[in-house]
């Protein structure tokens, strides 16, 4: 179903702060940016901003939560045969594909939230605030049992980690390799548990 004008004009504003606010950090570092230079860099108000965030570290994280959507909306449309690891192995590799394409602002994000442990806080909080409905989207391929839904939230929690490992390796590897083979890497070690 297609989005009416009013749902895009909000896409569109929470998209512009979450762009204004990546670029202003990456220009001038986190800790001088604020509320109100995002706002305005993005031409809102403050209080337009306060509608679509709480706060700047909010702001900059938004593309993990965009990328987290469309993880559990790509495990959901997999070959409902797949066993749930495969399905988000396969997941996980649709949707880093084009990442750089979709938003190039992406390592240097990456890059913020290594130098500044508020950014890793508001990052857990975000994939906590989605582990839910991947957890929900693991446990469906399984049987019903409370024994299979506790193995789908072991393999979600496993699974976000392995990602982030995967994202701060790759940053530590010579440039140009490809994020796809380091994701491929760490997801089978760790997958290796849930075969």
């Amino acid at each position: 179903m297609k989005a009416g004008l009013r749902e895009r004009k909000k896409m569109a504003t929470r998209q512009a702060l979450h762009e204004a606010a990546v670029a202003l950090s990456i220009e001038h570092g986190l800790e001088k940016v604020t509320v109100e230079a995002i706002a305005d860099a993005a031409e809102v108000s403050r209080r337009t901003f306060s509608n679509y965030f709480a706060s700047k570290e909010e702001a900059l994280l938004y593309g993990d939560e965009l990328r987290m959507r469309l993880l559990v909306d790509a495990v959901q449309q997999r070959p409902p045969a797949e066993p749930p690891w495969a399905a988000l192995t396969g997941a996980a590799m649709d949707v880093q594909h084009d990442l750089g394409a979709r938003d190039p602002g992406w390592v240097a994000q990456v890059r913020l939230v290594r130098r500044h442990p508020a950014l890793a806080a508001q990052q857990v909080s975000t994939y906590a605030s989605l582990e839910d409905e991947l957890t929900a989207a693991i446990a469906s391929r399984a049987a019903d049992s409370p024994a299979c839904a506790v193995r789908a939230r072991l393999m979600t929690a496993a699974f976000l980690v392995a990602m982030r490992v995967a994202v701060q390796e790759w940053l530590d590897r010579p440039s140009g390799t490809p994020l796809a083979d380091v994701m491929r890497e760490c997801l089978a070690q760790m997958g290796s548990a849930f075969r």
